[in-house]
């Protein structure tokens, strides 16, 4: 809970600006000790539950360079005696550093307090105490500071004994539910803990005040604009306190305290401080046996996709383990991040050399891209989940597969129900955890039978995706099916010969070194694809129409009298479809 000057708070609790706690006695627990029987406020009421956590004595004019936040400071204004104007100011200098109250004796050196003075108190909250004659500083500073000090011993104490019993939580096998179940006992209040994207892990309380949590961190993220609030620890208002769950430097998430009757007290921060080392504890541990779990899991899937996990028997027994169901007609889906870069394996290893040359800004988009791989397969598992529970779904280096069932059902109709469904709802996914910064591709395969027929299922996915990227931008789908003349092209298993074809039917008009011969193929496929329409190529192009006589004539001495020659012109063609697979 984080408190200005002018809020009261609870008693014994402060946060810095840093998120820091800091315990003590407010000025109110103060007042009532037995040395200051005989002191009276005089002005900051308001400012009564600041916390006290040292004490000092003015024994010079420029008090502000020793004074500490927290801070009850004592004086008999004897430095002050020849310069009582300086008073005026005193409050709110000692108030803007951070100080909790200020005690001063009148009679000896000073009569009175200007009036300005105890205005400007009232105003800040800053508590002006009036001490009595007869009690010695010195007893003050030795019953107000071992009141501090055994507030102080209680609260650790007390704040050991909660860590040792949910860490003895988690040690019996407990998880997040039975942590929260135990704080939010121990501080009578609702209790939940949230991850990045505001759901709920576990929660004990109410649904009303889970709900309210939820719309309270949700509300600051807002407000924050970017996600965080500047406030490094923990922060709140009166009925709520919020602790991050943080591990290894990495943010798990929020535990959240509610109380609606703003009953929470000083020592509750400190125990959900503990609750939310332990809540990191079991998120890290639950994380590392999700990755091996998820990791033996892709490990069989990519076997099963190889062809090498067994028979059709052994495959659909060892699947019924994880969940999932390979014994009916299936789908293969792969979805693949745009923007990715592609080369030879030789090129690969001059990116990985470069990367550890420059680790700064390579190692920071190394970090990004795992970042979105993650996201994707986190987004695609969601969407596969609600859509097919019995669903095979894997995040491999640089794709995520899926196999979902078919229904028996018309393969084009059923890719363009469930499967475009759960295309839609993880693209959804996605870009709320993207922001929009990145698009990810997809390519459905052919309906088969049995696991034995998924490797060529998931080679015709991962055509498809490929190509329908090729052909029609970031964020294509395309079903292999649908590829046409291209599914054709990418059966050829030699990609050697697509490119002697090519060199073969366009001569000089295969390369992009000269801009000339690419206008020139440019022209030559547009002619080719309004069926040697010249008038509406010459549009198309915005040429005249003798400028595109003249460019066929040149091109059918480079190439022949396509024109006349219709096996030609499909030669053609088919070279320029190649042209378009490059890369794929």
């Amino acid at each position: 809970m984080s408190y200005t000057t002018a809020d009261p708070g609870p008693p014994a609790l402060r946060l810095a600006s840093t998120g820091t706690l800091t315990y003590g006695l407010s000025v109110g627990e103060v007042l009532g000790v037995s040395t200051l029987n005989g002191a009276r406020l005089i002005a900051g009421r308001s400012g009564l539950g600041r916390v006290v956590q040292r004490l000092n004595v003015m024994e010079v004019p420029d008090i502000l360079s020793w004074v500490k936040p927290n801070e009850l400071l004592l004086t008999t204004g004897y430095p002050l005696r020849n310069t009582p104007q300086s008073l005026d100011n005193l409050v709110a200098d000692l108030d803007e550093r951070g100080l909790a109250a200020l005690a001063i004796k009148l009679g000896r050196y000073l009569d009175s307090l200007p009036a300005e003075m105890i205005a400007q108190a009232d105003r800040c909250g800053f508590p002006l105490i009036l001490l009595p004659n007869d009690v010695g500083f010195d007893d003050i500073l030795n019953q107000v500071l071992t009141d501090i000090l055994n507030r102080q011993a209680a609260v650790l104490a007390r704040t050991e004994e909660v860590h040792r019993a949910l860490v003895q939580i988690v040690l019996c096998g407990g998880g997040l539910q039975e942590v929260v179940d135990e704080v939010a006992s121990l501080l009578d209040v609702a209790v939940v803990v949230l991850d990045g994207e505001q759901r709920a892990l576990a929660g004990a309380g109410p649904d009303e005040h889970v709900q309210a949590m939820r719309a309270f961190e949700a509300g600051r993220h807002a407000a924050c604009g970017c996600g965080g609030c500047g406030i490094i620890g923990a922060h709140g208002t009166g009925d709520h306190l919020v602790v991050p769950v943080m591990a290894g430097g990495f943010d798990h998430g929020r535990i959240v305290a509610f109380s609606p009757g703003g009953t929470l007290r000083g020592t509750d921060l400190g125990i959900l401080e503990r609750a939310a080392t332990v809540a990191a504890l079991v998120v890290t541990k639950q994380q590392a046996v999700a990755a091996v779990e998820s990791k033996y899991r892709a490990d069989f899937l990519r076997d099963i996709l190889a062809g090498r996990a067994g028979d059709d028997d052994r495959v659909v027994a060892h699947c019924g383990g994880f969940g999932w169901d390979l014994d009916r007609p299936m789908m293969v889906v792969v979805a693949e991040l745009d923007g990715r870069p592609r080369g030879t394996d030789t090129e690969a290893k001059n990116r990985g050399k470069a990367a550890e040359a420059d680790g700064g800004t390579r190692g920071g988009r190394g970090l990004e891209e795992r970042s979105a791989q993650e996201r994707l397969a986190a987004a695609w598992t969601t969407a596969v989940r609600r859509h097919d529970k019995g669903a095979a779904v894997a995040s491999f280096a640089h794709e995520v597969v899926a196999v979902v069932g078919a229904d028996g059902e018309d393969p084009a109709e059923w890719a363009a129900g469930p499967v475009q469904a759960m295309v839609k709802e993880a693209s959804s996914i996605f870009a709320e955890h993207l922001s929009g910064r990145r698009t990810f591709s997809t390519g459905i395969s052919r309906t088969v039978a049995s696991p034995a027929a998924l490797p060529e299922a998931y080679d015709q996915a991962v055509k498809a995706v490929r190509v329908g990227r090729q052909l029609n931008g970031a964020g294509a789908r395309a079903h292999f099916d649908q590829l046409g003349v291209y599914r054709l092209l990418s059966l050829v298993s030699d990609p050697g010969e697509l490119h002697a074809f090519v060199r073969e039917t366009l001569g000089e008009l295969a390369t992009d070194d000269e801009p000339e011969l690419v206008d020139l193929r440019r022209t030559l496929q547009v002619l080719l694809e309004t069926n040697l329409n010249v008038a509406e190529t010459a549009r198309r192009l915005h040429f005249h129409y003798n400028t595109l006589r003249y460019r066929i004539g040149k091109l059918e001495r480079m190439l022949g009298a396509f024109t006349e020659d219709a096996h030609l012109r499909l030669n053609l063609t088919l070279a320029l479809h190649v042209l378009r697979m490059r890369g794929i």
